[in-house]
């Protein structure tokens, strides 16, 4: 039981990690070094930033409940 939460444990924080820094910056940084042919082709898209938005809430979500129940099954 707990290999599996670690191992989505692991899957959903480097999945949080891609789509954090997929998103659209403010200005200069990770964004523009690593995204500019994307943010450059769909960056004007509210779709595609709605939907990205959404599953980084839900990676998030996922993120926190396996930080949870491992919590609680790892406690002594």
């Amino acid at each position: 039981m707990t290999i599996g939460i670690s191992i989505a444990l692991i899957l959903s924080s480097c999945l949080m990690v891609l789509l954090v820094l997929l998103h659209k910056g403010k200005g200069g940084g990770l964004t523009d070094m690593f995204g500019g042919g994307f943010a450059s082709s769909f960056g004007g898209s509210s779709v595609v930033e709605r939907n990205l938005d959404r599953l980084t809430v839900i990676t998030g979500v996922v993120w926190f409940v396996c930080i949870i129940a491992l919590g609680l099954l790892l406690k002594p």
